[in-house]
């Protein structure tokens, strides 16, 4: 993984991860990398899996949008087919202010309506983590 960053002087890495049943592990592993060959970036799988969390590092020429468009493409694609697996958008890592598109996906409006109240309520201001999760 190193190796390969090193080998580019302007290589990004989109670092993101997700759950799964681990019954379906095997699929998204397989289905994530075809899709990366097909696409034509390369992406290495880390982490552990036998917790039912899915990363994946999908390296691109930061220089280039065309590569950091095909690298969102290939995080969206992860995303749904998680979601399609009865998975979540987000293992351990969070929606922070890359997966906020993924949490309204999977959850629905209704849901994050109810989230907001909830963050109102306990943070009027919004000062904690401002713009993460979701927006004012």
């Amino acid at each position: 993984m190193l190796g390969y960053r090193a080998q580019l002087p302007r290589k990004a890495a989109a670092l993101f991860d997700v759950a799964i049943p681990l019954s379906r592990l095997t699929e998204i592993v397989h289905a994530s990398k075809k899709d990366a060959e097909e696409i034509g970036l390369k992406a290495t799988v880390k982490g552990h899996v036998g917790d039912s969390n899915f990363h994946e590092n999908i390296y691109y020429d930061a220089t280039k949008p065309e590569e950091r468009a095909k690298a969102e493409k290939l995080v969206k694609n992860m995303v749904r087919r998680a979601l399609e697996m009865d998975g979540t958008c987000t293992g351990e890592h969070g929606i922070g202010y890359g997966k906020k598109d993924s949490l309204v996906q999977e959850v629905g409006e209704d849901t994050i309506t109810a989230m907001k109240l909830i963050k109102t309520t306990l943070d009027p201001h919004w000062i904690m983590n401002p713009g993460k999760v979701f927006d004012l």
